[in-house]
C-alpha cells in the first residue's frame, strides 16, 4: 500500500504535492478542463495512480446547490432501436431521482445534424450538467459539442462516437469488433465462399463506418473467398431497406449472405419473405427488436448482434452523474458487451 494512503485519506493536496503542480492545475485535470499541457496531465494522472486518490462523489453531491441535470438527445423516427433507448431512459428516470439526477429526453430528426446541433446549442448550463447524444460526424454537430463543452456542459456520446470532438466519453459496444464478429460468422456460414451484400444506415455514423471497417478487415484476413457487394445506405428506414434488399435479390440471384449494419430490419425481413428466399441466404443484423426477433423466429435472420439498451442507459446516467460531480465518468463502469442471439437462445 502507498505510504500516504496507508496513513490517512488521500486528498487533492497530496496529488498536487506528488505531481509538483498547483491545486488549480489538479482541479483542471480532475474536471477535464482545457488549458493544461499533456505532459502535466500525465504527471497528475501518474500521481493519482501512485497514491490511490479517489474523489468522494457523495460528499460532492451533498455540497451541490442544485440537483444534477442530464439531457438525452435521441433520434426520432422509425428506428426501433432508438425507440428502445428512449424506453430505457423512461424506465430509469424515476430511479435516478434518488441520486438527485433529473433526466429529460429530446427527440430530434434522425440523421439531421443541424437539428441535433440546434438541440445542443439550446441547452442551458444552469440546469443541464451533461448531454448524452447519438450523433453522426456532421461539422455542425462537432461544433455544437465543442461549444457545449465550453459552456461547462459535459457531452457523452452513446452508440456512435465522435472522437474528433470534445466529448468526454463514449458509451457503447466496440463497433469494429462487432463488424469483425459479423464477418467471422458469415465466413463460417459460407465455408466455400460466396457473395455477401452490405447495407448501412449511413456511413456518416461512426458506429456504422467502424462496423464496416471491422467487417472488411476480418474478411480479408480470414475469408478471402467471400466477395462483397456494397455497402448501400438505407438510412435506417424500413421502406428504403426493403427496396434495397429487393433490388439486391433480383440483381444478384447468387447472393449467399447479407449483413445489415444498421436498422430498417422490418423492411429487410419483408423483402426476404416476399422473395421466397428467406432462410436460403445467411443474414446477420443488429439489435434485438420486434423485427429482428420475428426474423430469427421465422428463419429470415440467422444472427442478431445486440448492445443492450437498458445497460447503455444505466451506464450513461452513472457516467453523467460522476462527471457532474467532478469524478471520472467511466469509473466502475463495465464495458458494453456484444450480445449474440440466434433463434435458439432468444430471451
Amino acid at each position: 500500500m502507498n505510504e500516504i494512503a496507508g496513513r490517512r485519506r488521500v486528498t487533492v493536496h497530496d496529488v498536487a504535492r506528488v505531481a509538483g503542480v498547483s491545486l488549480a492545475t489538479v482541479d483542471r485535470v480532475l474536471n477535464g478542463r482545457p488549458g493544461v499541457r499533456a505532459a502535466t496531465v500525465e504527471k497528475v494522472e501518474a500521481a493519482i495512480a501512485e497514491i490511490g486518490f479517489h474523489r468522494d462523489l457523495s460528499a460532492s453531491l451533498l455540497a451541490r446547490a442544485r440537483d444534477i441535470g442530464v439531457t438525452f438527445v435521441i433520434p426520432d423516427g422509425s428506428n426501433a432501436f432508438m425507440a428502445s433507448l428512449a424506453e430505457a431512459i423512461e424506465r430509469w428516470t424515476a430511479p435516478a431521482l434518488s441520486d438527485r439526477v433529473h433526466i429529460q429526453i429530446l427527440r430530434v430528426k434522425a440523421l439531421d445534424g443541424a437539428a441535433l446541433a440546434r438541440a445542443l446549442d439550446g441547452l442551458d448550463a444552469k440546469i443541464c450538467d451533461c448531454a448524452v447524444i447519438v450523433a453522426g460526424e456532421d461539422p455542425a454537430v462537432l461544433a455544437a459539442v465543442d461549444a457545449a463543452s465550453r459552456r461547462d456542459i459535459a457531452v457523452l456520446t452513446l452508440v456512435s462516437d465522435l472522437p474528433g470532438s470534445q466529448r468526454r466519453h463514449f458509451i457503447g459496444i466496440d463497433n469494429v469488433a462487432a463488424g469483425r464478429t459479423a464477418a467471422s460468422l458469415l465466413g463460417r456460414f459460407l465455408p466455400h465462399g460466396g457473395k455477401v451484400a452490405l447495407i448501412a444506415g449511413s456511413l456518416h455514423l461512426r458506429d456504422h463506418s467502424d462496423r464496416l471497417a471491422g467487417f472488411h478487415a476480418a474478411l480479408a484476413a480470414e475469408f478471402p473467398a467471400v466477395t462483397v457487394v456494397g455497402p448501400l445506405e438505407g438510412h435506417d428506414e424500413a421502406s428504403q431497406t426493403e427496396s434495397i434488399v429487393a433490388a439486391l435479390l433480383v440483381e444478384h440471384p447468387d447472393l449467399a449472405g447479407l449483413y445489415n449494419l444498421g436498422a430498417g430490419n422490418t423492411g429487410l425481413v419483408k423483402a426476404l419473405d416476399n422473395s421466397g428466399r428467406a432462410g436460403a441466404i445467411r443474414v446477420i443484423a443488429h439489435e434485438l427488436t420486434a423485427a429482428t426477433r420475428q426474423g430469427l423466429v421465422g428463419g429470415a435472420i440467422d444472427v442478431v448482434l445486440d448492445q443492450n439498451p437498458d445497460g447503455e442507459i444505466r451506464q450513461a446516467i452513472a457516467a453523467a452523474r460522476a462527471l457532474a460531480l467532478g469524478g471520472n465518468g467511466l469509473s466502475g463502469n463495465a464495458p458494453i458487451e456484444i450480445g449474440i442471439f440466434l433463434r435458439d437462445n432468444l430471451r
